[in-house]
This record gives C-alpha cells, sequence and structure tokens, in this order.
C-alpha cells in the first residue's frame, strides 16, 4: 500500500468509535490484573456479554504486545454478535471494526486496516459522518467497557448509560447497564438511588436474575434481608446453574453468615467453570469467616474447636493452592487469606528471598496491586512496594512500581503506622546512608520489643522514647522523606 494510502489512515483511525480512541484506562495500570480480571468476568457472565468483553480483552492483549491473539478475540467477538444481534449486527460491529483497523495497522497490515475502515464507513455513511456516527447502541457499548474497567470509569460508565437512554428509556440493556453501574458507586446503604434503579431494570428485564440478586445485595445493605432473601431464592430457582447469579446469591449468604449455603452455591458454580481460580478463592474466604466465627465466640468455646478450627484450616488452605493452581495470583490469594494460614508458613512462599529478583520484583508489586485494590493495610502496602523497589530490578519495573507507590500513597508514607522506623529505614538503605538505615531499623526493633518482660526492647529504645512511640513515628515520618525517594532511583 502507497504511503499516501498510510497517511490516510493515520487520519481516519482516530475517528472510529472503538477501544483505541477511547479513554480507558490511566497510564501506570496494571495490565495482567485487569486482564485476569476480564476473562474471570468471560466465565461467569452470561452470553450476551461476551462480545464486549471479548473486544476489551484483544485491547489489553494488543497493549501487552500479543497482536495475533487480539485478532483472535476480535473473531469471537465477530462472532458472538452475529449470532446475539442479527437484527443490529452492523451497528453492533462497528467497535469490533474499528478495533480490527488499528491492530491490523499496528502489525503494518495496512491492506487489510483498509478493509476494516471501509466496512465502518459503508455503515455510516448511511447516517451522517463517515466514519462515525452518534448511537445509542455504541453508547451502551463504551459503557459496559468502562464498567469493566472498574474504579473510577465507573462514574464514566453511568453517564453513558444514561446518554443511552435518553435516546432509548425503556431499552432492557441500557437500564440493566446503568443499574449495575448505579450499584457499584452506590456505597451508602441509606441511600435509595441505586434501589429505585434496579427495580426499574428488573421490570424491564423480569427475567434478569443477576439484576434480581444485586437488588438483594443492595436490600441487605439497607437492613431489609429478608426481602432480599426473598429476591434471592427467586433468582436461584430461576436460574439455577447460571454462574454471576449462584456467586452474587454465594455473596448475600456469606454477608447472612450463613456460609455453608455460600460454600454450597459456589461449589455449584465451579461445576460449570471448574478450572476458575478465583471461585476456590472465594471458597478459601468462606472458610476463613467459619474459623472466624469461632474464633469471635466465648473463649471457651473456641479452645474446645481447635479440632474443628484446624479441619477449617487445612480445607481453607487447601482451596487456597487450588486457587493458584488454576491460575489465580498467587499474591492475591495469600494476600487476602493470611488469617488461613500461620504466619510464618504464608509469607515464607511469596516472599522468600530465595525467589530469582524478577519473581521477587513481581510478587512485591502484585502485593501492593491487591492491597490497593482492597483497600487494606496502607502501611503494609507501602513497606512491600518499597521492598520491592529494593530488589534488583530492570529500570521499567522500578519506574512502574514509583508510579504506583506515588500515586497509591498519595506521596506520603501512612502517618500513624506501627513500623515508620522500618520505612524510613528502607529509605535511607536505598539511598546508602547504611548507619542511618541501621539507627531506624533498631529503633523499630526497640518498638516491636517494647513489651518484654526482659526490657530487651530499651537497648534499642529508651523508655522515654517507648512511651512517646507514635508520637516519635509521626514526626520523623514527614512528606519529604519519600518524595527523595524518585532520586534514588535515577
Amino acid at each position: 500500500m502507497s504511503e499516501v494510502n498510510k497517511n490516510s489512515l493515520k487520519k481516519i483511525l482516530p475517528q472510529l468509535k472503538c477501544h483505541f480512541t477511547w479513554n480507558l484506562l490511566k497510564e501506570g495500570s496494571v495490565w495482567d490484573d485487569l486482564e485476569y480480571r476480564v476473562c474471570n468476568q468471560t466465565e461467569l457472565l452470561n452470553s450476551e456479554f461476551k462480545a464486549t468483553t471479548y473486544n476489551l480483552l484483544a485491547y489489553i492483549k494488543h497493549l501487552n504486545g500479543q497482536n495475533e491473539a487480539a485478532l483472535e478475540y476480535l473473531r469471537q467477538a465477530e462472532e458472538l454478535i452475529q449470532q446475539e444481534h442479527t437484527d443490529q449486527a452492523e451497528i453492533r460491529s462497528l467497535v469490533t471494526w474499528g478495533n480490527y483497523a488499528w491492530v491490523y495497522y499496528h502489525l503494518g497490515r495496512l491492506s487489510d486496516a483498509q478493509v476494516y475502515v471501509d466496512k465502518v464507513k459503508q455503515v455510516c455513511e448511511k447516517f451522517s459522518n463517515p466514519y462515525s456516527i452518534e448511537c445509542p447502541e455504541l453508547d451502551c457499548e463504551e459503557g459496559w467497557t468502562l464498567l469493566k474497567c472498574g474504579g473510577k470509569q465507573t462514574e464514566k460508565a453511568k453517564v453513558y448509560f444514561e446518554k443511552a437512554l435518553e435516546e432509548k428509556p425503556d431499552n432492557p440493556e441500557f437500564s440493566s447497564g446503568l443499574a449495575i453501574a448505579m450499584y457499584y458507586l452506590d456505597g451508602k446503604p441509606e441511600q435509595q438511588s441505586s434501589v429505585d434503579i434496579l427495580k426499574e431494570a428488573i421490570e424491564l428485564s423480569p427475567d434478569n436474575q443477576y439484576i434480581k440478586v444485586l437488588l438483594a445485595l443492595k436490600l441487605q445493605k439497607m437492613n431489609e434481608e429478608a426481602q432480599g432473601e426473598e429476591l434471592v431464592v427467586e433468582a436461584l430457582e430461576k436460574a439455577p446453574c447460571q454462574t454471576d447469579v449462584l456467586c452474587s446469591a454465594a455473596e448475600f449468604y456469606r454477608e447472612k453468615g450463613d456460609l455453608d449455603k455460600a460454600i454450597e452455591l459456589f461449589l455449584t458454580a465451579l461445576e460449570s467453570t471448574p478450572n476458575n481460580g478465583y471461585l476456590y478463592h472465594q471458597i478459601a474466604c468462606c472458610y476463613r469467616a467459619k474459623i472466624k466465627q469461632i474464633l469471635d465466640a466465648e473463649e471457651s468455646e473456641a479452645s474446645s474447636n481447635s479440632e474443628k478450627i484446624e479441619e477449617l484450616r487445612k480445607h481453607a488452605k487447601d482451596y487456597v493452592n487450588k486457587a493458584i493452581e488454576k491460575g489465580l495470583n498467587p499474591m492475591y490469594a495469600y494476600s487476602e487469606s493470611t488469617e488461613l494460614l500461620e504466619v510464618g508458613e504464608c509469607h515464607q512462599i511469596p516472599f522468600s528471598k530465595e525467589l530469582p529478583n524478577t519473581e521477587g520484583q513481581q510478587l512485591h508489586q502484585h502485593y501492593y496491586n491487591s492491597q490497593e485494590y482492597h483497600e487494606k493495610s496502607e502501611d503494609t502496602a507501602v513497606q512491600h512496594s518499597l521492598e520491592g523497589l529494593s530488589i534488583n530490578a530492570k529500570s521499567a519495573e522500578k519506574e512502574k512500581i514509583k508510579y504506583q507507590l506515588q500515586n497509591g500513597a498519595e506521596n506520603q508514607l501512612p502517618q500513624s503506622a506501627q513500623n515508620s522506623w522500618y520505612l524510613q529505614g528502607l529509605i535511607h538503605k536505598m539511598n546508602g546512608d547504611l548507619l542511618q538505615a541501621a539507627a531506624c531499623y533498631e529503633k523499630q526493633l526497640g518498638y516491636l520489643l517494647r513489651n518484654s518482660l526482659s526490657g530487651i526492647g530499651s537497648i534499642f529504645h529508651p523508655a522515654s522514647e517507648m512511651e512517646e512511640g507514635t508520637e516519635e513515628m509521626d514526626q520523623g515520618t514527614d512528606s519529604s522523606t519519600l518524595r527523595e525517594l524518585p532520586d534514588a532511583l535515577k
């Protein structure tokens, strides 16, 4: 193809409505984690959403440099659209064709890219712009895609579903999309907004049992559990084998405290998706919750159930191992399940110093990602990010962690962190100031041993300092300390 045509493609491609022109993910996102989550959704969601999922997976594969795999996902998306939307196949295919054109362009297969540009043009010329049109179906597609990306994109997804509903207010798919987006955005149980929208979606899609269970979960949070359970029971009767319904119903019973029922439902879901590591992990978490139930009971009762606790711990560990065997990120599995295992056993595996540098770096990185995603233990997340930086790694990997450390921790070490001296020690160590690092480590050790009957903690940390432990750490941990970190990486 001539250079003139290549220049023409450069001007046309940005006009196409597809994943390559949507602002989907912020710089520094971790594609592997997102890919796992989207693949997991592909197994659990109904077929009508899979074309959207395959398009997103194709885009992620392209970002990871796997363009042939991207093309395979686009083929699957195109086939599903033909099957599920026979009456709107052309309109529904515009996003997929746009993705095809971009992937082929990046592969240097310009004639193939032109074929898909022409396909888009043939449809769009029936309306107005030759390469892009405004229609609610495309708004809905972008909404579903943003919803699957999660995080802050959920708010944007809501806007696109609302825009689509302005054109077709009685469309069941658009209404369901808005209801799901609102469900995840409505974090306050007392708010009624998502409840009303979920009810409207059920009226338009009475056979959508997944939406029904989401409404049940929202009602449960509003202390209307009995009404919610009626919806769950109805949904399970009408869709006894639908995996997304089973998983959401299991979540309902887990919140209710009926852990045996939750485990039963997760196991049923596994029958149709036996290789889904996420489900094994959820079962492990249910066993962890059963252990917690016993430990939270009267002390005498807990002590008399030591054998039961050990049995539950064994089940939990078995399911954690199965989850990892099926592809779940080991760091996610262990970070979510530390209460299941002996502390030493849990941390020997993911944080072993015997691991190769790249693997150790990756495990520390995944630990940070899972901690940030689940909003747990900010000080621990920062600690492992810093440890990850101290492992020899490629500069690109260091830059990734540096970016996430700066953004996830907001350029500050947590002011109330109990391991603040340890964190400062790591920073001094990376800056090459070993004496300062040692001094910080000694203070941290003294803090940890402050309650020892032998009084050994005072050797490392004077009693007067230990009494003011938290206050002193707060004073010693200022934001400027961490802002010096990037210089050590240059």
